[in-house]
């Protein structure tokens, strides 16, 4: 017995950048794969009340946006939603920006095929792409494949000046020069940290505290050379406008080696090493070493294999930008961007290994150069515009970049409301950034307190989440008058401990139960007073 059902809406969030064709495409295209049960089904227009009919995704329908959350449990969340959802399950759920959207916009960028590009989220890396690429082989099976959606302004080849507002988007860079870099660790510590002083002057891009700056890098040449050498190609060697080195210093990205590369050099080989070349292009991990494997060193454990310069470019994937939080504020540092960067290099199998961005800011690029920015607007992320009200930071290690930015902010505007800040790395001794700047700022009264953690000092180690428990009559009493609370970090471990502390004091100082305690942090994020920016 077929049971017939009113056809319900599509819920297209009032905040969606779609146009009304995208908004008809995508009814129709629910119509189309559900079926008579859904015919005659029309979009939700802005303001309408919600139905119970399929939806784009959004973040306030989301259980699964929980950086901590692997992505087998996330997709097992959204095993049941719409498209759009169990695609934003397969994003890292960090927000971070780095893809040019957050990940409920990039989600739906690609269900309505407006965004063909399925590598864009870094924090997911190949995990989410492959998720991705999964979904939509599933999606296509399912359905016969989804229409494409209609251009909102025809189809007209896309100019720079289609790409977004120069230098406010990752499409559309500016330069921008590069001031100074200074080693902000004291002898003695075992991480490179490095402040980043960069000008802004002939760009067009303001930013505000809570901001955070894309950059686009180049690869090390040394690495490069080591890559071309492997190949057995010539540097010289022309592929389209560029020489093959051009291609790799600034065109290609030369970290964990994809998947194309292996399904490239599985066609170069046989026996054995094809079947294990295969293995690792779908995922697998025959001989334990895949999270390992460069670009470099996938050639290397494939030696011969050897393709030509021009289809090995192919089966690269582009070097993406990197974010990083800005350090400074726009009101106390005027025509400048600060950053607060940690340079990552370490050795692996004899071979030292170097983070492609952190390393460029911090030995490789020139002072008086100019590099590629571009300014990301922060999302739920920034200072109170009551200046009144109570700021509560926790950051350690380069975490402390956005709130030396607040910190300067609240002192350029002279903001009554007090300031506390939960800073932590390793040793004093050599990891207190900031140390004179901050404690400048508290004899002016503008850091009204200052919590430190040290993890490799003493016998035990100390981490800014127990510092916040040692202090939790006070935190409570600040965050029950009105504070704002913010954490700047990693994101899987580092901000959810700081989580489990203000649960833990909201039950311990608060009196309450664990489920309220629980329901007291979900109501502080609703409220935006908990806003993150981890990564």
């Amino acid at each position: 017995m077929t049971q017939h059902v009113s056809p319900p809406l599509v819920l297209i969030p009032e905040t969606a950048p779609f146009s009304e064709d995208q908004r008809a495409w995508l009814s129709g295209y629910f119509a189309a794969l559900l079926g008579p049960a859904v015919e005659g089904a029309t979009a939700l227009a802005p303001g309408a009340a919600p139905s119970t009919g399929p939806k784009l995704a959004d973040n306030d329908d989301a259980p699964w946006h929980d950086p901590s959350v692997p992505i087998g449990d996330r997709m097992e969340m959204a095993k049941d939603r719409p498209e759009p959802q169990k695609l934003m399950a397969a994003m890292a759920q960090q927000d971070c920006g780095q893809c040019g959207y957050n990940c409920a916009d990039y989600a739906n960028a690609i269900f309505l095929k407006n965004e063909a590009r399925l590598n864009l989220c870094q924090p997911g890396g190949k995990e989410t792409l492959r998720m991705l690429k999964k979904l939509e082989e599933d999606f296509g099976a399912s359905s016969g494949g989804a229409p494409a959606a209609p251009k909102a302004e025809g189809d007209a080849p896309r100019t720079a000046a289609d790409l977004g507002p120069l230098g406010y988007c990752r499409e559309n860079p500016v330069e921008a020069l590069f001031l100074s870099r200074r080693r902000l660790n004291d002898p003695g510590g075992e991480k490179e940290t490095w402040h980043i002083e960069i000008g802004l002057d002939g760009t067009p891009i303001t930013y505000e505290a809570g901001d955070s700056l894309g950059l686009f890098p180049a690869n090390a040449p040394a690495l490069v050379d080591a890559v071309i050498a492997e190949l057995g190609a010539r540097p010289e060697r022309m592929v389209g406008d560029k020489t093959l080195r051009d291609h790799l210093l600034k065109d290609y990205a030369l970290g964990a080696a994809p998947d194309n590369l292996y399904q490239l050099l599985s066609l170069l080989t046989s026996g054995a090493a094809r079947k294990k070349a295969q293995a690792l292009a779908s995922g697998e991990d025959p001989d334990g070493d895949a999270a390992y494997l460069d670009v470099l060193g996938a050639l290397h454990k494939f030696p011969g294999a050897r393709p030509d310069a021009e289809v090995f470019l192919e089966a690269l994937d582009e070097l993406q930008p990197r974010l990083y939080s800005i350090s400074s504020s726009p009101k106390m540092d005027v025509g400048r961007v600060s950053l607060t960067v940690d340079a990552v290099r370490y050795n692996h199998r004899s071979r030292l290994r170097l983070g492609v961005a952190s390393t460029h800011l911090g030995e490789r690029l020139p002072e008086q150069t100019r590099v590629k920015v571009y300014l990301q607007k922060a999302h739920g992320f920034g200072l109170p515009a009551d200046l009144s009200k109570d700021v509560i930071m926790c950051g350690p290690g380069t975490g402390i970049a956005p709130f030396r930015a607040f910190l300067r902010e609240r002192a350029a505007t002279k903001a009554p409301g007090r300031n506390w800040l939960f800073y932590g790395h390793q040793r004093q001794a050599s990891d207190f950034f900031y140390k004179d700047e901050l404690n400048t700022l508290k004899d002016d009264k503008v850091l009204t307190r200052l919590s430190l953690a040290w993890s490799r000092d003493g016998n035990e180690k100390t981490y800014v989440q127990d510092r916040m428990r040692e202090n939790g009559a006070d935190l409570w009493k600040w965050l029950e008058g009105g504070a704002h609370f913010y954490v700047c970090g990693d994101a899987k471990r580092m901000a959810k401990d700081v989580e489990r502390a203000i649960i833990d004091v909201a039950a311990q100082f608060g009196g309450k139960s664990p489920e309220d305690a629980v329901a007291y942090l979900a109501a502080l994020k609703k409220a935006g007073r908990y806003q993150a920016d981890v990564y």
